[in-house]
């Protein structure tokens, strides 16, 4: 099948999908595929997905709580939202802000949610530092812009109630933005969180692959996982001619999980496809004219968010929504959407050539909160809206906990199942008049 107009909603698997034509793939050998099973075997746990989710979850079982596990990639670790996502390792929180999310199940709940975010960030790092993984890890700094005067005030508010909880977040003015960071035409303030970064993330993925496989994970690629039977207690995964066996089956596709994957999953997600250019490198002019002096990612306040920051070799990667319908992603109209946010930015860059072009998948959810959830010992992880970076690292985690029974946060993440979608048929007619309400919204709001 091919990548290029595989959609979760309407395919049955996404086996014989090769990588994005990114531009992280051009930076790196990739590695020799691991084979499929050839036999039958039998772990504590199996794992289906290749992801930063499901290596990191295979990590943990392996490394921290001594239990036998395997991971089962459709095609090879990297080739979904882990290997082509823009690299942001930041404190996602769903599309709920903490305001939000404080009004909905209190304070104490917010702060514990806060925490888990937070210790994301910090664990991606750690992981980073402790394997020694060169995945072209940036300086730190999240921005957020404010796209008009009253995100700006929303800003503010939010700096304040970060404070509040903890947070060292700081609010910055157009002024003090341009001064120290960049000079972006559509921006009236931001605010800056200290303990975001970029990274390479098909090299941090790579990463995780190597320490999985040394704390003696059992990585099976090019291995479609064509069903699975549950009898006498154990689980049954057909793969090919092989059977695997385990007790504890776990799903970490997140966006790239399909319409088969697991009743626990079927019809609780909407995946949303994401559109990212990366330009050819900016000359020393193009560095003056836009203001650029930081390596930060930055995020805007829109609905439809654009994200973007200067790599390491100063090209400006810039990513945004792209299609609704997956047959629609190579379409004209969402790389000119691309290059009219970033001209809007940076007016100096309007006709810069771009060297790279990919989409990719992320998973929302109805409440727009990621879920690590395990019952009658199947688990999954589902739901980052986009954040996937940093907190795959914690839910792997958490998940590693709940599977070896050790007593976790008692948070909605972690205890509350991913609500249905309802008039799940009828997803992307849904999305589609979402996206033309969000357009007005982010024009005229």
């Amino acid at each position: 099948m091919s990548d290029s107009l595989y959609d979760p909603l309407t395919h049955t698997h996404c086996q014989a999908s090769g990588y994005a034509p990114s531009y992280w793939a051009s930076t790196i050998d990739l590695p020799v595929a691991n084979s499929a099973p050839t036999s039958s075997e039998h772990f504590d746990v199996a794992i289906i997905g290749g992801g930063f989710s499901g290596l990191l979850t295979a990590y943990y079982l392996a490394h921290e709580h001594g239990m036998s596990c395997c991971v089962l990639e459709a095609n090879q670790v990297g080739f979904g939202a882990s290997g082509r996502n823009a690299g942001f390792v930041l404190k996602g929180s769903g599309r709920l802000s903490y305001p939000q999310m404080a009004k909905k199940w209190g304070m104490q709940t917010c702060r514990g949610i806060y925490d888990e975010f937070s210790a994301a960030v910090h664990r991606v790092e750690s992981l980073i530092d402790e394997h020694n993984i060169q995945c072209q890890k940036q300086e730190k700094g999240y921005l957020k812009i404010a796209h008009n005067q009253k995100a700006m005030q929303g800003l503010r508010t939010q700096a304040e109630f970060l404070q509040h909880l903890g947070g060292d977040a700081q609010f910055l003015t157009s002024t003090e933005l341009e001064q120290e960071y960049m000079l972006n035409q559509q921006a009236y303030g931001a605010m800056r969180l200290p303990d975001g970064f970029g990274i390479n993330p098909l090299k941090l993925l790579l990463g995780y692959r190597e320490i999985a496989i040394k704390a003696g994970v059992k990585l099976f690629e090019n291995a479609l996982v064509e069903r699975v039977e549950e009898k006498n207690n154990r689980h049954h995964l057909h793969v090919n001619d092989a059977t695997i066996t385990a007790n504890t089956v776990v799903y970490t596709g997140n966006a790239y999980n399909n319409k088969q994957s697991h009743p626990y999953i079927n019809n609780r997600y909407l995946p949303i496809l994401s559109s990212i250019l990366v330009t050819r490198p900016l000359s020393e002019q193009e560095l003056t004219l836009t203001g650029l002096k930081t390596h930060q990612v930055t995020m805007d306040t829109r609905t439809l968010k654009y994200y973007y920051r200067l790599l390491p070799d100063n090209r400006i990667l810039f990513g945004g929504r792209g299609a609704v319908f997956a047959k629609d992603q190579h379409a004209d109209v969402y790389l000119n959407n691309l290059k009219h946010g970033l001209a809007a930015c940076f007016p100096a860059l309007a006709n810069i050539q771009h060297d790279y072009y990919w989409n990719g998948f992320i998973a929302a959810a109805l409440d727009d909160m990621p879920h690590v959830y395990l019952q009658n010992n199947v688990g999954y992880i589902l739901g980052y809206c986009g954040a996937g970076v940093s907190f795959s690292s914690q839910a792997a985690y958490r998940l590693a906990q709940l599977i070896a029974k050790q007593p976790i946060p008692e948070l909605p993440l972690y205890q509350t199942p991913l609500p249905y979608l309802p008039f799940p048929r009828f997803r992307r007619f849904g999305q589609l008049a979402y996206y033309q309400y969000a357009h007005l919204k982010d024009r005229f709001g």
